[in-house]
């Protein structure tokens, strides 16, 4: 057996540097605020506050050490698939049929050649984001079957639904990155659907993009998709294209995730893997313990990822919820998981990898107070907790079962009030405003002073979502509920697509759809 010490090889990767996002008029809200907040001009916020440690050094290192237990005795079931048990056993691990016990400390040093920042290019530069570190990503909604909307209500999904979502996301500033399935087109065959979206993804939009996971041949068609659009070079030498696998929690890592590692990670682009677990089904019933679980699963997929190919960008996911234990369904904006995002930011941090958790999360299943406060609560504390990579940040409605049109349009605004709030204090000459305490006599008023009116175009964040008009105007202008007033400038940003709409090389659109084109000749439609 090798030593699995010795066997790893430290890997360097690209940074690149922030550059000023574009400013769309009419977009967003985040446009307004960018000559202010230095976490505005680039497509990714940079923090500029401290972080919540939420545990104390003996807590984090308990949970720790009771991972490196897990990992070693109880051990990991890597199912159907053996080249993974083959790589477990050269490298040194306790190889037991499909049962791979990893020894106490190893994961962690194999993980170590994982990139603690990495930055994932997008179709246009300027919404390039940086992935680790200080800096923090809002990603749509991930994996929705069912569309809500206030016109049509609640139905599956279809591929206009999809290209209606990608088109308003690619013009929302609150999101980032624009995942993958941000709903499930059910019109389309099960085989073909990641063709499809990734195809719509990347010429209808320019921002950063995932790719499927859910067999073997469709991240293989990711990864080549990502080569074409590209190009080799480019495809080469930079992560492009990411995986997000969710293991099969407890204990379990399947041949979906072994196979979405070596793929993704194997042609050097990046992988993001994610223990769902909610307590008392998939993990124990107290919160430290599923912690634990999940540091386990992920940690020994990271350290798989190295084994792959030393270098290639990871980041440490954890879905931890709580549930009812009366009726079986998950909970979202509760204590428990707002306790685990603040405690997985922290170990995440400690082991130095890049994090994924949280997001809007509500089990409402329309946008309502509910929706709002689940959503708040879930999404402040992954804010709060540093993660680096956050899924789910717009849209969430129904534990996951449905993307809300209007939330999307609402949420987005509220990330990027996290945005201005994760840019912290200033407290530079403007900001103290020494020369409007000198203009303004006792008693006077501000509202008309030189140092307001040089600011008021930044001084405050106004989402568009909200309004604060007077009753007596919002009465005359039709009583207007938050759903409502979201529903048109969704249908807003719809109609105006066209005009900021990406520009792409024609030559690599029309090699992109051959691709498609052939691949789904190749295949016969599978309804599976």
């Amino acid at each position: 057996k090798s030593d699995w010490k010795n066997k790893m090889t430290l890997s360097q990767t690209s940074g690149g540097k922030g550059t000023r996002r574009r400013i769309r008029n009419g977009g967003a809200g985040l446009a307004n605020t960018s000559n202010q907040v230095k976490t505005t001009r680039r497509n990714y916020i940079t923090r500029a506050i401290p972080y919540y440690d939420f545990l104390s050094a003996d807590q984090l290192e308990t949970i720790l050490e009771h991972a490196d237990w897990l990992m070693e005795e109880i051990g990991l079931r890597w199912a159907d698939h053996p080249n993974s048990l083959a790589i477990w056993k050269e490298a040194g691990a306790d190889v037991r049929g499909d049962m791979v016990h990893l020894p106490k400390g190893m994961a962690r040093e194999l993980a170590r050649t994982c990139p603690s920042e990495f930055t994932q290019l997008a179709g246009n530069s300027v919404n390039s984001v940086k992935i680790g570190g200080n800096n923090q990503v809002f990603a749509a909604m991930y994996g929705a079957p069912f569309v809500h909307c206030l016109d049509e209500g609640r139905r599956y999904g279809n591929i206009r639904d999809f290209e209606r979502l990608v088109r308003v996301a690619h013009q929302l500033d609150g999101i980032h990155h624009l995942g993958h399935v941000i709903c499930e087109p059910v019109d389309v065959p099960v085989n073909k659907r990641h063709l499809q979206m990734l195809r719509i993804m990347l010429t209808q939009s320019d921002k950063p993009v995932l790719g499927a996971i859910t067999a073997r041949s469709r991240a293989e068609d990711s990864c080549e998709m990502a080569r074409i659009w590209f190009g080799d070079e480019t495809f080469s030498n930079n992560t492009v294209i990411m995986g997000n696998v969710n293991t099969n929690s407890p204990m379990l890592i399947d041949q979906v995730v072994a196979n979405a590692i070596e793929v993704y990670c194997g042609q050097g682009q990046g992988i993001v893997v994610v223990p769902f677990i909610l307590s008392g089904a998939m993990g124990p019933v107290t919160t430290a313990a599923s912690l634990a679980q999940a540091v386990a699963e992920a940690l020994s997929c990271a350290a798989f990822s190295q084994l792959i190919r030393p270098g290639a960008p990871f980041i440490l996911g954890n879905f931890l919820s709580s549930m009812s234990l009366k009726t079986g369904a998950p909970t979202f904006g509760t204590p428990e998981p707002v306790m685990s995002n603040y405690a997985i930011g922290q170990i995440a941090r400690h082991l130095g990898l890049p994090l994924r958790c949280g997001g809007g999360l509500s089990s409402s299943k329309v946008p309502d107070a509910q929706s709002a406060y689940e959503s708040a609560d879930s999404m402040h504390s992954t804010m709060l907790a540093g993660a680096n990579f956050v899924l789910h940040s717009a849209g969430w409605i129904e534990g996951g079962l449905s993307i809300s049109f209007e939330k999307l349009v609402m949420d987005s605004d509220r990330n990027q009030g996290y945005a201005k709030f994760l840019g912290g204090l200033e407290t530079d000459a403007n900001a103290l405003a020494a020369s409007a305490f000198r203009e303004v006599e006792p008693a006077g008023h501000f509202l008309g002073s030189s140092h307001t009116m040089a600011n008021y175009q930044t001084a405050f964040f106004e989402p568009e979502s909200s309004d604060n008009k007077p009753f007596e105007q919002w009465e005359a202008e039709g009583s207007k509920a938050a759903n409502v007033r979201a529903m048109k400038r969704f249908k807003d940003l719809e109609a105006q697509y066209q005009d900021f709409a990406p520009s792409h090389d024609n030559s690599k659109i029309e090699a992109l759809n051959a691709y498609v084109a052939q691949r789904s000749e190749n295949m016969p439609d599978a309804w599976y």
